[in-house]
């Protein structure tokens, strides 16, 4: 296994090479499949034990093994050699499951030289490559990257073809409550519903009447900004109205979201009311997420 600072920095090569030789071995061109190294027996390759997508949809591979039964494997599975002979998946996990389902008895594979850091990597970045995933997997899947591996948002957008808005609106999800983050997995809100829920106070109780009463996006907008306007007159309207705990307005901590999930760490502000000084305190649980930040602030 590799030590801890590895699992922090991930790889010498970085996320793009990463991506690249990933994306090289996976190409597919007009002329058919890409080329394999070898087949291998089906029996002998095993899927990666800490592949972080645990639940695969049985109808999804169920058409995947139809496509096989007649078109074959199109795309070879990345894989690593290991020490009992077998080889390990690196990519392509759906794949093998679907062809099993199909009773082919041997795949084509591109081996490639991982270690243990890289293939949890290489799996992190394929699942949220994939179409189907809810937005708090793949919101999930950009913290993990950011939190093991050290990556930025720059990083992930470059190396991912992905906006970097797109990244950072999809982090500040993760500030929700779980309850409400169950409720876009399952599909019952959207994440466009969900974002707006960010600034809320409380954002459960919304959100279960965002779902009841079946609002658009804009709707729910409103039916936010209407509890804020709300809150606000109670605040200022009312000496007996008792002060939220950690005494922060909405907006305070709609910012301290949208900081926290631009450094990857976390961002404390504290702004007196009606006073235009204040602190912000910057939280790092690493020296390399010191490192990281020293380098964000001297690149100023």
């Amino acid at each position: 296994m590799a030590g801890g600072a590895d699992r922090k920095r991930g790889l010498g090569r970085g996320l793009s090479a990463l991506m690249s030789d990933v994306a090289e071995t996976e190409k597919v061109t007009s002329a058919g499949p890409a080329s394999a190294d070898r087949m291998i027996p089906i029996e002998q390759i095993t899927p990666n034990p800490d592949q972080p997508r645990k639940r695969f949809a049985v109808d999804d591979l169920g058409d995947l093994a139809s496509s096989i039964r007649e078109k074959g494997i199109i795309q070879p599975l990345v894989v690593r050699a290991m020490a009992d002979g077998r080889y390990e998946i690196v990519a392509g996990e759906r794949r093998w499951r679907a062809a099993q389902m199909a009773k082919l008895h041997e795949l084509p594979v591109v081996i490639r030289s991982f270690t243990d850091v890289e293939v949890l990597e290489v799996a992190i970045i394929e699942n949220i490559q994939r179409a189907d995933l809810n937005p708090i997997e793949e919101a999930a899947g950009y913290r993990q990257l950011m939190d093991r591996f050290g990556h930025t948002q720059e990083k992930m957008a470059e190396a991912l073809g992905k906006s970097r808005s797109h990244i950072a609106n999809l982090l500040r999800l993760l500030n929700l409550p779980d309850a409400v983050l169950d409720m876009v997995r399952t599909g019952d809100l959207s994440a466009g519903h969900a974002r707006t829920l960010i600034t809320a106070d409380n954002p459960l109780r919304l959100a279960q009447q965002i779902v009841k009463g079946g609002l658009s996006v804009r709707a729910a907008e409103a039916l936010v900004k209407k509890e804020q306007a709300g809150a606000a007159g109670n605040i200022f309207g009312s000496k007996d109205t008792k002060p939220k705990p950690d005494g922060k307005d909405a907006d305070t901590k709609a910012l301290e979201g949208d900081l926290s999930a631009s450094l990857g760490m976390k961002v404390s502000l504290t702004h007196k009311p009606g006073q235009e000084s204040g602190q912000m305190t910057l939280h790092y649980t690493s020296l390399d997420e010191l490192d990281e930040l020293c380098r964000l602030l001297s690149s100023r």
